[in-house]
């Protein structure tokens, strides 16, 4: 008994305690297989396993601190539309191409809240075998594009839910990233905007130089000819960016086409991730929350487009 290691030891105790229980408890052999299995403790409690959270695709009362998830669009290109007093107003067209929630997150089992939204359609034979295996398990279809939405647990909505263009309401403000157009290798002056050399007299064949990039000299013990984050010539543009409180201004539910004034990053044909402004907060009584929940009977063949109200006077007429 002396020469066996403390772990040996340790467990023929154990084994001798279980085989001298209470006889009132259950027989030794079961004590042994609860105590020694993997879903249980120590001394033989079972683990308390949580259960799976159930989400329901219900409407609620969305409050301030609530956070919806974005949706995913298609850009088309660039539109003109005219006010009702004749103005023109600028925008691009987005399309929502089948939006539906492939996946939920939940603190219990990722640490957070958040959906994942799958957009248009992709055949099997395009897609990798572990992307096959998670639409596969999700029991969602396959899906061309893939974005997560973090939410609060208010605004979770359950797999399978079909998200529409309805998830906004015209007049409200949102934020729509996406990448930009890649321009390739581009010279100082498309790229920052420099003036460069002079048309005339002085220059020679350096008209589109950056000139000088610095001198050389000693900083901080380190000698230096040109410090870190110049700018020089290099790539330009295929950069993650964001479009912050663009106005949404008409929506048609039919064709799940939505209209935003401006420029929104990107080529046409690109995915653009779209949500609710950070800065400029819609008004949350006109959202619908989590997301629009369409009649089982209505015909969306048949729906209007809706317009932002400009109000009875025209925005663009200066005032006296």
């Amino acid at each position: 008994m002396n020469n066996m290691s403390p772990l040996s030891r340790g467990l023929i105790n154990r084994l001798q305690h279980l085989l001298t229980t209470n006889p009132r408890t259950p027989s030794a052999p079961f004590i042994l297989v609860r105590s020694f299995s993997t879903e249980s403790l120590i001394d033989g409690s079972e683990i308390q396993v949580p259960q799976s959270r159930i989400i329901e695709a219900k409407s609620g009362v969305m409050t301030p601190n609530s956070k919806r998830t974005g949706i995913i669009a298609v850009k088309c290109g660039m539109s003109a539309l005219w006010d009702k007093w004749g103005a023109r107003i600028p925008t691009t067209v987005l399309w929502i191409d089948d939006n539906i929630v492939s996946q939920v997150k939940t603190v219990e089992k990722e640490g957070f809240f958040a959906l994942q939204i799958g957009c248009g359609q992709k055949k099997e034979k395009h897609l990798t075998k572990p992307e096959v295996g998670h639409f596969r398990a999700q029991g969602v279809e396959l899906k061309r594009k893939l974005k997560e939405f973090p939410v609060t647990e208010d605004a979770l909505l359950p797999v399978g839910t079909s998200i529409g263009v309805r998830h906004f309401v015209p007049g409200q403000y949102v934020d729509i990233t996406g990448i930009t157009k890649g321009k390739g290798f581009q010279g100082g002056m498309k790229r920052w905007g420099f003036k460069g050399m002079p048309a005339s007299h002085g220059a020679s064949l350096s008209h589109r130089s950056i000139g000088s990039t610095g001198q050389r000299y000693s900083w901080q013990g380190v000698t230096r000819s040109v410090f870190k984050g110049k700018k020089m010539p290099g790539r330009m543009g295929g950069q993650q960016r964001t479009l912050k409180n663009a106005w949404l201004y008409k929506i048609d539910p039919a064709r799940n086409l939505m209209w935003v004034k401006g420029q929104v990053p990107g080529a046409q044909g690109n995915f653009v991730f779209i949500k609710d402004s950070i800065y400029r907060k819609p008004d949350i009584s006109l959202l619908p929350f989590p997301t629009y929940l369409a009649p089982e009977d209505e015909d969306t063949t048949t729906l209007e487009p809706l317009i932002a109200d400009l109000g009875e006077e025209d925005p663009f007429m200066m005032a006296d």
